[in-house]
């Protein structure tokens, strides 16, 4: 159902989309309404009219993993993913879990640490270059002696 067949069925069936308006939280954004709102309408045949609780869970379960990123079971995640195909929420945020969160840090930390230790040797290796070739004196390069 896209956004213009659930306008067309709110058109068609009044009386249910008013009622399925009633459920609307006054916190919600249009955005956020307009695509809970059409999970509703997408599921209600499922659902006897007078207990739409489960229905109403079920949609504010899919809101909150998509707008506020909130974490489910699996299996809930994975009914309310199919009870909602073909929703398109635009401009959806993206959430990530703390396990991708320190993976990335660690990725970073690494790839930090390994350009630095590569800077290092490359550094180490122009001074004893220019060692070499006569142009640092040796102070530059002694070491203390284990004596000392």
């Amino acid at each position: 159902m896209s956004a213009m067949d659930v306008e067309d069925f709110i058109q068609q069936n009044r009386a249910l989309a008013d009622q399925v308006e009633t459920h609307r939280g006054y916190w919600e954004s249009e955005k956020h309404w307009d695509a809970r709102r059409e999970f509703i309408l997408r599921n209600i045949s499922d659902f006897q009219v007078e207990q739409l609780d489960p229905l109403l869970s079920l949609s504010m379960v899919w809101a909150n993993n998509v707008f506020l990123g909130c974490r489910y079971s699996t299996e809930l995640l994975e009914k309310v993913k199919e009870m909602a195909e073909g929703i398109v929420v635009e401009d959806a945020p993206v959430f990530k879990t703390r396990d991708e969160i320190m993976k990335k840090q660690q990725v970073h930390v690494k790839h930090t640490h390994t350009h630095a230790r590569a800077h290092t040797h490359t550094h180490c290796a122009e001074i004893l270059t220019q060692h070499v070739e006569g142009n640092i004196p040796n102070v530059f390069l002694s070491l203390p002696s284990q004596g000392r």
